[in-house]
């Protein structure tokens, strides 16, 4: 019987000014010709952390189980959710070395957030003109942009 599910793309990206530092998240979901901007900011977090919450994000905006593409730049949330997370797992969410995992937290939402779903995970340069990239990098920079000058006023 064929899955009756319907794709839903989601491009995802993260950005930080200073590595900690103010940084945003943006994600573009599209289903049936439609598109959804989502983004969001944080004043004091990390690149990692923006990459992995807007594909969270994108995956909790969903209502109900669909067939997903995530398109992200990020090699770390790639091969993370793809490769690195059982291991993890396996040894008490503890790196090759021993070390704890960073941003578990966001890990263990991820993969909450994505057994809701069948997704297929991919991988694309950024800032090299992939169209849903450049937008997600561009909703990731005006929440910074949006919390910085809220900050300010």
């Amino acid at each position: 019987m064929a899955d009756k599910r319907e794709w839903v793309e989601i491009f995802s990206d993260g950005a930080c000014r200073g590595n900690p530092g103010p940084g945003g998240w943006g994600a573009l979901l599209r289903f049936r010709g439609k598109e959804k901007y989502m983004h969001g900011a944080e004043q004091h977090t990390t690149n990692n952390r923006m990459e992995l919450m807007a594909v969270i994000a994108g995956l909790m905006a969903l209502k109900r189980a669909c067939l997903v593409r995530v398109t992200t730049d990020s090699q770390y949330v790639q091969k993370g959710i793809t490769e690195w997370l059982p291991s993890w797992k396996a040894r008490g969410w503890r790196t090759a070395d021993k070390k704890p995992v960073k941003n578990e937290d966001l890990w263990r939402k991820l993969e909450q957030e994505a057994a809701r779903h069948t997704v297929s995970w991919h991988w694309v340069r950024g800032h090299t003109g992939h169209p849903g990239n450049e937008r997600a990098d561009q909703l990731a920079n005006q929440a910074i942009d949006e919390m910085l000058e809220k900050a300010a006023q």
